[in-house]
């Protein structure tokens, strides 16, 4: 599985709605060799999820039948810049020095062909039209074999709605959003051990003033309030601790 955030120590997966549709929605790009977006806030889970799906699709598929790449770009790249990078990602070698578009695209057609591959586009939100178009082109075209699934933070989805003939070969969308707060006592007691036992209130004390539903922020408070933890010889969170860590990060209270 992919490694918690700060490679936090003990901390569970919270199975929620969110986590096990990206999983499936992942299984179904796959199989259909179709595209698909999962978008939201920063720190909502997205690129956690994404990585355990395609662990486990790797798993029931076998490593050598499912080659999956990630990769993100700077804001508003070229369309050189894109297949450029993409056959690096491909490749495993530098990027190619060629300024020739075609030649590059018809290099990424023979790339693209062959064993099934999943092509991860993160930060996707970056992208202009011209390099949507280029990877639509690609995964179009009747020789070339891949999934292609778009991830992105805020503005993601606009962006990408806004390109009607990409919009209109979405096969899956994934919305993230922060964690309900009527789940949290719930997800959060079964996230570490730390909170094994902790009072509704207190739980929702922290998402209140802290965390706000944003599973990163929950991490990073976990990790803190973990050590602190460790650091007195105690096995659960308290007031005190929970105090102490809205200390060290900031006095809790995001700007």
């Amino acid at each position: 599985m992919p490694q918690h955030f700060l490679g936090l120590a003990d901390a569970n997966i919270l199975a929620t709605t969110q986590y096990q549709l990206a999983d499936r929605i992942i299984r179904d790009l796959i199989a259909h060799a179709a595209t698909g977006v999962i978008h939201g806030p920063a720190g909502a889970g997205k690129t956690f999820a994404m990585q355990a799906g395609i662990e486990t699709q790797r798993r029931i598929a076998g490593e050598d039948r499912i080659s999956a790449h990630t990769l993100a770009f700077p804001s508003r790249p070229s369309m050189l810049r894109v297949a450029a990078d993409l056959i690096a990602t491909l490749t495993g070698a530098a990027p190619p020095t060629s300024r020739n578009r075609f030649q590059l695209i018809n290099q990424l057609i023979g790339l693209l062909s062959g064993t099934m591959k999943l092509i991860v586009v993160d930060e996707a939100q970056r992208l202009n039209s011209d390099c949507i178009e280029l990877l639509r082109h690609l995964h179009d075209h009747p020789e070339t074999r891949f999934a292609l699934l778009y991830v992105g933070g805020d503005g993601c989805w606009e962006v990408l709605s806004r390109e009607p003939m990409l919009r209109s070969r979405i096969f899956r969308r994934l919305p993230f959003r922060p964690l309900p707060r009527e789940a949290i006592p719930d997800l959060i007691r079964a996230y570490h051990p730390i909170y094994d036992g902790a009072d509704d209130a207190l739980l929702l004390d922290i998402d209140d003033t802290f965390a706000h539903g944003v599973m990163r922020d929950w991490a990073v408070l976990t990790h803190t309030a973990a050590d602190l933890c460790h650091d007195v010889g105690q096995d659960r969170i308290s007031e005190a601790i929970v105090a102490n860590a809205y200390t060290l990060l900031g006095g809790g209270l995001h700007d």
